[in-house]
């Protein structure tokens, strides 16, 4: 009777101690922040493996503590800026202003539409996002847009290539940084946008990187579009920098902007 209790006390101790590890190996992510609908990551390629993180936002943060968010380990921000040819994002230049006074390296981005020239949506963006010293470079956020009630435009993969071609080398000569590019899965994929030259920003929320975009460079991994960081109010993007500490002071000290 003795030695079925003590075994039953092992049998229980030893799941606890594995029902403690669990959240850990299921989430994944690093400890200070959450996630509103978690993914079941596992193994050594983690978003919590990464020493560096961030967040990017528009105007569906409605408010953000950028001192909180800082204190809790947000390292850098890309806030969007601009979209198509006529729109500014109505929380741009308050999410600037506020990351930058906490002390968090921000950068810009533009929401591309393929039914606005190249040109026009380079000039409009540039017209809105002023060159600062210190920001980060630029973001091309390219992606389809089949819920737009204007533009479901879809080019050919070379043409495709060609207008980001055209509009990353018009910031380049502007801001004197190669602009990073922000792609989806599909959208990568289907226009072989490894072909552009540029640091590539890419969304994989469902497996690393290394599975999702095997063969492919990437310095900024999007894991999750539901995270919780305290102080941004509501879910927010969450982003890792692909390499050490180290490896994120050489790429600020290279690619901020002068």
């Amino acid at each position: 009777m003795r030695s079925i209790r003590l075994l039953s006390l092992l049998l229980v101790a030893l799941l606890a101690a594995c029902g403690a590890r669990e959240p850990d190996s299921v989430q994944g992510i690093p400890t200070q922040f959450g996630d509103a609908a978690p993914y079941a990551w596992r193994g050594r390629n983690v978003p919590a493996a990464y020493a560096v993180h961030g967040v990017d936002v528009a105007r569906y943060q409605t408010h953000i503590d950028w001192a909180t968010a800082r204190a809790y380990g947000i390292r850098f921000a890309f806030i969007k800026a601009t979209e198509g040819g006529d729109y500014l994002d109505p929380m741009f230049i308050t999410n600037r202003n506020a990351a930058r006074a906490a002390g968090v390296p921000v950068g810009a981005y533009h929401y591309y539409y393929f039914c606005r020239t190249p040109e026009e949506q380079a000039a409009w963006f540039i017209a809105n996002a002023p060159r600062h010293s210190g920001d980060l470079p630029p973001v091309l956020d390219m992606e389809w847009t089949p819920t737009s009630r204007t533009c479901r435009i879809r080019p050919s993969p070379a043409e495709v290539r060609r207008q980001a071609e055209v509009f990353l080398s018009i910031l380049e000569q502007h801001y004197g940084q190669r602009p990073v590019v922000y792609s989806t899965v599909d959208f990568f994929r289907d226009n072989s946008m490894w072909q552009v030259r540029a640091d590539f920003w890419l969304r994989s929320v469902a497996g690393h990187p290394s599975e999702v975009h095997p063969g492919h460079d990437w310095d900024f991994w999007q894991y999750t579009g539901t995270g919780l960081v305290p102080g941004v109010e509501g879910r927010v993007d969450l982003n890792a920098f692909r390499g050490n500490e180290q490896d994120w002071l050489r790429w600020l000290n290279l690619r901020r902007q002068r």
